[in-house]
């Protein structure tokens, strides 16, 4: 089988298998290696350690995996519901907004079973050779590689973008030992658009494809161990698990593909319109039970509590001073009864909640026996 017909077969079986797209690129990624080293040198990768371990083998393919070749790499659509209701969930302070990318079933285990199934698909055709699968799971330049197969551009807020379907997929890759020839990079198709940096929360896209990792929602709520910066905390909004304001703005998702694969499909535990007091009642036990299979388990059900006491707090601030005083009460109480939750991190970030209520003294909370972020959380 010659290597055309042999990608050609691939992308067959990649298509059968559920992919939306397939791409061949080759191991050579001298230019990605010099940004990220510029990147982790600045420190914008924050608390992110793992982005510098592993030396070089994450920029040099076949250091990481002896033998490696050529890469196959794939890529699945994720959007479920649609840009314009992902849009209208944050525009309502009291509903959670949680990432699109992980309303459904954890990707890194959907992709990996498909990504190892398409490559004994393919052994069973040519023979037994060497590979290696991944997804967001190891030290591999995913966006890099796939541009250079031609899955995309790289956009202006570092992902990557498809004129065909937008930016809202998953990516997978397989190194392999096949001498596969590598696809032709696509041009960028950006422009003099800036409107990912515009509608930035935090500012986190500091120039085009820059980013400071240490501003991003996405990196505040979920990698971030401890807690969440005071001065940016307002800016967070009702984001309790990542942030898609970047990619919402994009006038290439105006042509994002809905998801088609089930466990993208079906929105878990009703995530996509799920109010922040209905998730910040969940017990420890309902949230590990809940998020079983999610890729949100991960952060904790401490982390998880944190974030959406900070959301809270927006909240309170942004509740009209005319609004029903049950509904004020009601967030109130639902804050003050984890103040004694005996986690640092939770009680912190409920204190400061508190503090950002504009009816601090109608709803009785003494401001001087509190916490002493209640006063500084107030005009924070």
């Amino acid at each position: 089988m010659g290597d055309a017909q042999l990608k050609a077969r691939i992308r067959s079986l990649g298509i059968r298998l559920g992919f939306d797209a397939i791409g061949f690129a080759g191991i050579e990624l001298g230019a990605a290696e010099t940004g990220l080293a510029a990147w982790l040198a600045a420190g914008h990768h924050g608390e992110m350690d793992y982005m510098a371990r592993h030396g070089s083998a994450r920029t040099r393919p076949a250091e990481l995996v002896p033998g490696t070749l050529s890469v196959i790499t794939a890529r699945i659509n994720y959007l479920a519901g649609g840009v314009d209701a992902a849009l209208g969930e944050l525009a309502q302070p009291g509903q959670a907004y949680v990432s699109v990318y992980a309303r459904g079933r954890d990707y890194h285990k959907v992709l990996r079973a498909r990504l190892k199934a398409l490559a004994m698909a393919v052994g069973a055709e040519i023979g037994s050779f060497g590979y290696r699968v991944f997804t967001d799971s190891a030290p591999v330049m995913e966006v890099a590689l796939a541009e250079k197969s031609g899955l995309g551009w790289r956009g202006k807020h570092t992902l990557l973008i498809s004129r065909e379907a937008g930016s809202f997929f998953f990516l997978g890759e397989i190194y392999t030992d096949l001498p596969l020839l590598p696809d032709a990079p696509l041009a960028e198709h950006c422009g003099s658009c800036f409107a990912c940096s515009s509608a930035c929360p935090t500012g986190a896209i500091t120039g085009p494809y820059k980013l400071d990792a240490r501003r991003c929602i996405s990196y505040l709520t979920i990698e971030l161990k401890g807690a969440i910066p005071v001065e940016l905390r307002p800016l967070i909004g009702n984001r309790i698990y990542g942030c898609d304001d970047c990619q919402l703005i994009c006038p290439w998702n105006k042509f994002a593909q809905a998801a088609a694969v089930p466990d993208f499909v079906e929105v878990r535990n009703s995530l996509d319109r799920a109010t922040l007091l209905d998730l910040f009642a969940w017990s420890e036990a309902e949230f590990n039970q809940r998020m079983q299979g999610s890729a949100i388990r991960r952060i904790g059900y401490r982390k998880w509590l944190s974030n959406i006491a900070v959301a809270l707090g927006n909240l309170l601030q942004a509740t009209p001073l005319g609004a029903d005083q049950r509904d004020l009460d009601g967030i109130v109480a639902a804050l003050k009864a984890r103040v004694g939750d005996g986690n640092d991190l939770v009680s912190e970030s409920v204190w400061w909640a508190l503090g950002r209520s504009r009816a601090l003294d109608a709803l009785a909370i003494d401001a001087e026996s509190g916490h002493p972020l209640l006063k500084a959380g107030k005009s924070a």
